[in-house]
């Protein structure tokens, strides 16, 4: 009988599981991207950790926070310490499974009570425990506990993603609040203008050397300056808030510090290869790892359908008047089957089910790699885009303050009209808002580039650990 048993475990730890084992699907994956530099030039930006791409000290301040306290981050850890708990459950399932049944009555008649200080008298009692240890001859458990391992590789994949969107949601939010000050700036120069140009008009029209059409003009370009500047105040406070909310605090003031010009970026962003993208962006890992989690379900769908083999023993005290087994102790050891009879059909479906999930989870994996390549090839073309476009406007800012220059000499020598000034002025206005709004887009081009290729991953901490968060934390 012992050895029965120690070659039945054996057989159980020894045996084939049921179901495929997983694979990485064959992908199509292209040599090079397109609108990517040679990977021979440096090494991909995304390799930077966060803190090295972010150089504004105020900026990675903010950062600290929001990994420290953004809501959302802090249901996603928590989602991983569940994952955790149950994959510490799955692995129960290779253990023994042990149980214990206790009673005791009262004294009564005749039997004779046993006594303990401190307890009531009773006179008859039955311990018994149980074990029971499942055979895993088709691999349910060894499954189960490969899908539970996936699951919580997943979700760690997800808190993975969720750090990195958060890191450069908090810089976007950063430059866009540094956009609105340096347009509100712009915008509260142009305003002293026009209302330089308000005075000069009255004054030439007290003297009647223009008439009210001019003085009107100028009136209305400075209201529209008040009213422009009005606007970037609330999208400012409506920034802030929004700014505060990952970081998790209430409304309030967001300290600055460098300005939007100021701002230290990598001047060449190489992407690297292609293929890295498969190794390196959360949202294809988790989707990998909850593709393997869904194969190794079928496995655990089709064990069930067969016979369950346990090992089980029972050994038990009794007192003289309950047993019937000598001294009052007992106990047997036996081997238990169980298998499905009525829900065969039931479990058969399931299966099914299973299958079809392997499925879905492949088609979410190859888009994901899809959608991966999408966003990089659209970072690349927007890194680099905007490089030019903001070169160019430059160049049209600089010829704009010229012109500006030249007709309010004409204007103030009486060789032009209001409308030369007027337009130059409005020109100016536009360009120096639109080159702006630029530099913000190739700032946050270059965030949009290093998220999209799953940037820090694997990067090291200042004390020399790896970590996808902040150094030292």
């Amino acid at each position: 009988m012992r050895y029965s048993v120690f070659f039945l475990v054996g057989l159980a730890w020894g045996g084939c599981a049921l179901g495929p084992d997983y694979a990485r699907p064959s992908l199509s994956v292209p040599e090079r991207f397109r609108m990517g530099a040679s990977v021979e030039t440096a090494p991909t930006i995304a390799n930077l950790p966060w803190w090295e791409l972010l150089r504004d000290e105020e900026l990675q301040k903010l950062v600290r926070v929001a990994l420290s306290e953004n809501r959302d981050l802090k249901e996603t850890i928590a989602r991983v310490e569940e994952y955790q708990a149950r994959l510490g459950a799955a692995r129960v399932d290779f253990l023994p499974q042990a149980g214990a049944t206790v009673n005791i009555s009262p004294g009564v008649g005749r039997l004779h009570p046993v006594s303990i200080p401190g307890f009531p008298t009773f006179s008859t009692y039955y311990v018994q425990g149980n074990l029971s240890w499942e055979l895993d001859f088709w691999g349910r458990v060894r499954r189960e506990n490969e899908a539970a391992g996936r699951e919580l590789l997943a979700r760690k994949e997800d808190q993975r993603a969720l750090i990195l969107e958060l890191v450069s949601s908090v810089a976007q939010g950063y430059f866009t609040l540094r956009q609105l000050d340096m347009q509100l700036d712009i915008t509260k120069r142009t305003l002293q203008s026009w209302q330089q140009y308000v005075v000069i008009a009255n004054a030439r029209l007290g003297q009647g050397l223009i008439s009210k059409l001019d003085v009107d003009q100028f009136e209305a370009e400075r209201s529209n300056a008040v009213a422009q500047a009005a606007q970037l105040e609330r999208q400012l406070d409506q920034e802030e808030d929004a700014l505060n909310v990952l970081l998790g605090r209430n409304p309030g003031p967001i300290p600055r510090g460098q300005l939007l010009t100021d701002q230290v970026m990598p001047p060449e962003v190489p992407a690297g290869l292609p293929s890295e993208l498969l190794e390196r962006r959360p949202d294809i890992l988790r989707a990998e790892d909850d593709l393997a989690a869904a194969t190794a379900r079928v496995g655990v769908a089709e064990a069930q359908r067969f016979p369950t083999i346990s090992l089980t023993g029972l050994l038990g005290l009794a007192s003289p008047q309950l047993s019937s087994l000598g001294k009052g102790s007992f106990g047997e050891a036996g081997l238990g089957i169980s298998g499905p009879i009525l829900n065969a059909q039931t479990l058969g479906f399931q299966q099914k089910v299973a299958e079809a999930q392997v499925r879905e989870a492949r088609a979410r994996y190859d888009k994901s790699v899809l959608v991966a390549f999408q966003e990089v090839e659209d970072a690349l073309a927007a890194v680099k885009t905007a490089r030019d476009q903001a070169e160019a406007q430059e160049a049209q800012v600089a010829s704009l303050q010229s012109a500006l220059h030249l007709a309010e000499l004409r204007y103030q020598g009486g060789l032009s009209n209001y409308l030369d000034v007027l337009t130059a002025q409005q020109n100016l206005f536009n360009a120096e808002l639109a080159l702006t709004s630029t530099r913000q887009l190739r700032l946050a081009s270059i965030l949009q580039l290093y998220r999209a290729l799953g940037g820090g991953w694997g990067a090291k901490t200042q004390d020399g650990g790896s970590s996808s968060a902040s150094p030292g934390s």
